[in-house]
């Protein structure tokens, strides 16, 4: 490189951004009065009204290209994009059935869109690398065949976060993902492209994946509907990530979308299909044996970082819903959740992340991501003095456990930290799953809605939220309940680690909340200069998650119905989306 010449990761950026402008162009000129229709149906309605002769694969697509367009200009959410390819395969499926009368499948015409880490025949998957850039794979991923064999039309790629493994969604070649509902916020991660895109109907049906809240924090800051699956219910082929070979917490995948159906439709399609791996278990999707009530556990803090205001209302706006439709909720203390944190950072940082930056090149490390490289890279002494700083100072005993567990190890310090991850979940499937007799948990999303653009370089331990659920391997879906209100102020009982319940590191929740404003009357105590801000916020979805036992992923999708039917109409879904606030 000559001096004063720019890195090569930005000249591939630019070709990259200039060749996807290109294939956008396709779907620019789009537009038709019935567009609406389409985009207010779920992917079963699409498919049901193709099959009556009601529409067309064809114009079904159009309706959607032309809103990906408009999703793309306002949040940056796609990345590779083959709408050319698509009109083609709408117009073969049209054919098809002028001649059989006959739907091709159960995704016939569907609209479907993938997070930038599934590999798509003929195109790239950079996985916001510049390394992986100008390499098209040469087949589909087992899910994105099964979709096509379905009569399902992938459309494009959306973006991630640099090394997939934190959730603010902005990488060096694809750059940074807007919230749908507020641009000054993000949209989460790591599918957070495939959530901005389905919030605004840019697609009918997505698939993300999820190591630690992938698929759940951006479901929650978008205001969509996600599944993350247990480990091995479907099939992982050619689906890339950044940690091949680490299977002390497994990624996941699962699908996306605007309702419940949708999630159910994609799940019918994908489990138990093995294609020509060994891989996933040989379990189909199974209908779940359902009891009129149900019973439900439910908390509003992990007491790892006190959930905010707003989220804490959405956990019990559903669990009011709930009980007034016959079901049983009890509340309870989620065990030792700082553990989990724990656990987590502990194996994920056992090689100080080298395999998960193997790919990073020459590539800029982004900010949110650095704080978790360069920690775990420090010298043991320097960490343990941090740790102490913040304990010391903050009067934090939760954080400091989790900086300490952030060093590299040996392979008999990993064996050691493996065994503790099955140890907890031992634990947890005995103190909560078999003691209390639960069907289900419903539980914050995350700490807070979406966050401001840079603040997860600062936040990035809110995650614990989910990641709990990847520790104990769980099924867990996340559905929108409410929006954040102006009214929803963090006062004293946020502010201050010593009034209420449910506080955890000192530090976070300072930096979330803010410090308490001082004198009297109705002001006292209210958080000043944290980064949640109810009325800059107001507006922006909140969901919760809704969790079940291991391999009873199934049922967590027939609770999520009962959730959904118990909350009843509430402006989320097919055709909700109105326009971007600041």
């Amino acid at each position: 490189m000559w001096p004063f010449s720019s890195p090569a990761y930005l000249e591939i950026a630019r070709r990259k951004q200039a060749h996807r402008e290109d294939a956008l162009r396709v779907a620019r000129a789009l537009h038709g009065a019935d567009a609406g229709l389409y985009l207010r149906a779920p992917a079963k309605e699409i498919v049901e009204r193709i099959a009556k002769g009601e529409w067309t694969a064809s114009d079904v697509l159009d309706a959607y290209l032309a809103r990906a367009v408009l999703a793309q200009d306002l949040t940056n959410c796609l990345t590779e994009v083959f709408f050319a390819d698509a009109r083609a395969q709408a117009k073969a499926l049209d054919a098809e059935f002028a001649q059989t009368g006959k739907v091709r499948g159960p995704l016939h015409g569907v609209p479907v869109s993938f997070k930038d880490t599934y590999d798509v025949k003929g195109h790239d998957t950079t996985m916001g690398f510049s390394s992986r850039a100008d390499a098209p794979l040469s087949e589909d991923s087992l899910v994105v065949a099964l979709v096509r064999e379905a009569g399902g039309i992938p459309i494009c790629k959306t973006n991630i976060p640099q090394l997939i493994f934190f959730f603010e969604c902005v990488n060096p070649v694809w750059g940074c993902t807007l919230n749908p509902f507020s641009k000054s916020y993000s949209s989460g991660g790591t599918s957070g492209g495939e959530a901005a895109l389905l919030a605004m109907d840019g697609s009918a049906l997505g698939w993300g994946t999820d190591i630690g809240g992938s698929l759940r924090i951006p479901a929650s800051f978008c205001g969509v509907y996600s599944l993350k699956t247990g480990w091995n219910r479907m099939s992982m082929a050619g689906v890339q990530g950044t940690w091949p070979g680490f299977e002390a917490i497994r990624t996941v995948a699962g699908p996306m979308g605007r309702t419940v159906d949708d999630l159910e439709l994609a799940a019918r399609l994908v489990f138990g299909k093995q294609g020509s791996d060994i891989n996933p278990a040989p379990l189909p999707y199974r209908d779940p044996k359902m009891h009129a009530k149900l019973r439900f556990g439910f908390y509003i803090s992990d007491n790892f970082i006190k959930a905010s205001p707003a989220c804490q209302r959405a956990v019990r706006e559903t669990v009011n819903a709930l009980r007034k439709a016959g079901h049983e909720c009890v509340e309870f203390e989620l065990p030792h959740a700082a553990r989990a944190m724990e656990i987590f950072i502990g194996l994920t940082a056992a090689d100080k992340y080298r395999t998960l930056t193997a790919d990073l090149g020459d590539d800029a490390l982004e900010p949110g991501a650095a704080p978790l490289v360069q920690g775990s890279r420090l010298p043991g002494w320097l960490r343990n003095l941090a740790a102490w700083g913040v304990g010391k100072v903050y009067k934090d005993d939760v954080l400091p456990l989790v900086i300490r567990a952030s060093s590299g190890k040996d392979v008999e310090e990993y064996h050691k930290w493996a065994r503790q991850r099955d140890e907890y979940t031992s634990m947890f499937y005995r103190e909560v799953w078999d003691k209390e007799g639960f069907d289900g948990i419903i539980a914050p999303a995350l700490a807070t809605p979406g966050l401001p653009h840079g603040s997860v370089q600062f936040l990035s331990t809110l995650a614990c939220a989910d990641l709990v659920y990847n520790v104990t391997d769980a099924p867990v879906g996340t559905l929108p309940v409410t929006r954040v209100r102006a009214t929803d102020v963090a006062t004293a009982e946020w502010t201050d680690p010593h009034t209420g319940r449910g506080h955890g590191s000192p530090l976070i929740e300072q930096m979330l909340y803010g410090k308490p404003a001082a004198g009297a009357g109705p002001e006292k105590g209210k958080g000043k200069g944290g980064f949640y801000d109810p009325e800059k916020m107001a507006g922006l979805p909140v969901g919760v998650q809704v969790v079940g036992r291991r391999w009873e992923d199934e049922k967590v999708i027939e609770m999520m119905r009962v959730v959904d039917d118990a909350l009843g109409p509430r402006d989320f879904g097919p055709g909700s989306w109105k326009e971007q606030g600041k």
